[in-house]
């Protein structure tokens, strides 16, 4: 273009910049790999929980910086001398799939303060999850959400590397857990 029609187009906001996460553009990671464009992703979308199959409804939350679980009978133990975390999922989603006991590694605790409520300690696992079509190993918060109208809920932590959200719309992903395709969030 021609330093002038450039000028017109540009006064007249006809050209823009797109980052380059949001263009799609292939970025080389430290590891020499290119980096996957983040998805956009509504408010509330559907997950796979690898561990125990179920399809559940997740608030991505930007307000909140950890990942959180539906989890009952939470119990801390040792096993070979490893802290672990033995926890149910169960009442996850609408298809009635049976409950699912569920043993994962101790990753730490979290000190997480309520509104109007006294501090309480959560643990952390590592959990498996599927969003649109790829699979993803992130940290989660194991707490009863029952009261809560979402058993999941998706922090900045995991949001950062993954998805921008859209909080205008739902359900802009893609349903499907692949065998492959793990990525470390």
């Amino acid at each position: 273009m021609s330093g002038s029609i450039l000028t017109a187009a540009i006064s007249c906001g006809l050209i823009f910049w797109v980052p380059p996460a949001l263009a799609g553009d292939a970025r080389p990671t430290p590891k020499g790999k290119p980096a996957r464009a983040k998805l956009i992703a509504g408010w509330l979308e559907r997950v796979t929980l690898v561990a125990s199959g179920h399809v559940v409804k997740a608030k991505l939350d930007t307000g909140a910086k950890t990942s959180s679980l539906h989890a009952t009978s939470i119990e801390q133990i040792e096993r070979d001398g490893t802290k672990m975390v033995r926890f149910v999922l169960e009442g996850m989603s609408d298809s009635g799939q049976p409950p699912v006991t569920v043993e994962r590694k101790l990753v730490r605790n979290v000190r997480i303060k309520e509104h109007k409520a006294p501090s309480v300690r959560r643990p952390v696992v590592e959990m498996e999850i599927c969003l649109d079509g790829r699979r993803y190993r992130s940290q989660f918060t194991l707490a009863d959400r029952s009261n809560f109208h979402y058993p999941v809920l998706l922090g900045r932590r995991f949001l950062a590397g993954v998805a921008v959200v859209d909080p205008a719309k739902k359900y802009l992903t893609e349903q499907g857990c692949p065998g492959s395709d793990v990525a470390k969030q």
